[in-house]
C-alpha cells in the first residue's frame, strides 16, 4: 500500500527550537493539520509518523511519557476526525549510531514489518534535510515543508502528484 510518512514535530506540531516536547501542555497542532490528515484519510492514503526523539536518550523524558504524548496526539486529531495509522520513533541519541535514527531508515523497515507498504509509492513529508534523506534511502518520494508552509498546501500538492 502507498502511504504518507509524516516527521511530528515541525510536521504535525510546533517544533521547539533547541529543546523538545516533554509535555502535553507543550504539544501545540500546526495550522490544518488535522485537515490534511483527514483529506488524506478521505482517499484511503494511510498516514504514518516516524519521528527520531532523543530527549528520551538524553534522559529528559521517558518513553512511556513520550508514548502518552504520541497517543493523545492520536486521539486529538482522531476527535476531529484525522486518522494516524501507527507511530514509530526512535528514542537514541545520534551519537549511540542506532540503525532507527534518521537519516537511517530502521524506522521505515520496522513500519513495512507491520504494514504493507509500497515505498516508491509513498511520500514522506518532513522539515528537515535528514527526513528528505532518509525518505529517499527508504525509497520514498518526499517533500521538506518550510517554516512558512502549512501541511495542507503540500498534501494538496502531492495528491495532484499522486500516481
Amino acid at each position: 500500500m502507498k502511504v504518507v510518512f509524516l516527521d511530528r514535530d515541525g510536521v504535525i506540531n510546533r517544533k521547539i527550537e533547541n529543546g523538545y516536547v516533554l509535555d502535553w501542555k507543550d504539544f501545540k497542532f500546526l495550522p490544518d493539520v488535522d485537515k490534511a490528515i483527514k483529506l488524506l484519510n478521505e482517499k484511503d492514503i494511510p498516514v504514518i509518523v516516524i519521528s527520531n526523539q532523543a530527549c528520551v536518550g538524553k534522559g529528559l523524558i521517558t518513553i512511556d511519557k513520550l508514548n502518552d504524548i504520541n497517543n493523545r496526539m492520536v486521539r486529538e486529531l482522531g476527535s476531529k476526525g484525522a486518522w494516524i495509522d501507527d507511530v514509530f520513533v526512535c528514542p537514541h541519541k545520534k551519537e549511540d549510531n542506532c540503525d532507527c535514527r534518521k537519516p537511517k531508515t530502521g524506522l521505515f523497515r520496522q513500519a513495512a514489518e507491520k504494514h504493507d507498504i509500497d515505498f516508491k509509492g509513498s511520500w514522506f513529508i518532513g522539515d528537515s534535510p535528514e527526513d528528505v534523506e532518509a525518505g529517499k534511502c527508504a525509497g520514498t518520494s518526499t517533500y521538506l515543508l518550510k517554516k512558512d508552509e502549512n501541511l495542507m498546501s503540500v498534501v494538496e500538492k502531492i495528491l495532484k502528484e499522486w500516481k
